[in-house]
C-alpha cells in the first residue's frame, strides 16, 4: 500500500477552564477531528488520507487547530461545519481555504494579534 497523500493533524490538547491560555479541546476539537473523518471517508479519501489526534501544537489562542501535511498549512478557528470545505477544496482539489488559514506571523510566533501579552 502506498503511503497517504496528507496527513491531517487535530490538535485535541486539553487544559484546566482556569489556565492561563485557551485549548482546543475546549474548542470543540475532537467533534473537528471526527466531522474531518467523516468527510475524507464521504470523499473516498479513506486510504489516502489520515486524519490524526493530535497532543498541543502550541497555537491554543486559535484553536481548533488543524496542520495539513505535506504542504504544512496551519488552520485556525475550525469548526466541525468548516470540515467539509477543508476536504473538497484542499484535499480533494489542491487550494487551501484561506478563510481558515492562519498567517504565518501567528505560526510558531511568540507575538500575534491573537495572544495576550
Amino acid at each position: 500500500m502506498a503511503g497517504y497523500e496528507h496527513h491531517l493533524f487535530v490538535c485535541t490538547n486539553e487544559r484546566d477552564a482556569t489556565a492561563a491560555r485557551p485549548s482546543c479541546a475546549r474548542a470543540h476539537s475532537q467533534e473537528l477531528r471526527d466531522a474531518l473523518k467523516d468527510a475524507a471517508k464521504q470523499a473516498g479519501l479513506k486510504h489516502r488520507v489520515r486524519v490524526n489526534t493530535a497532543g498541543c501544537l502550541d497555537q491554543c489562542e486559535h484553536g481548533a487547530v488543524v496542520v495539513v501535511y505535506p504542504e504544512a498549512v496551519w488552520y485556525g478557528f475550525v469548526q466541525a461545519r468548516d470540515a467539509a470545505e477543508i476536504v473538497q477544496e484542499h484535499l480533494v482539489h489542491g487550494r487551501p481555504v484561506e478563510r481558515l488559514r492562519l498567517a504565518e506571523s501567528c505560526v510558531n510566533a511568540d507575538a500575534c494579534l491573537h495572544r495576550k501579552k
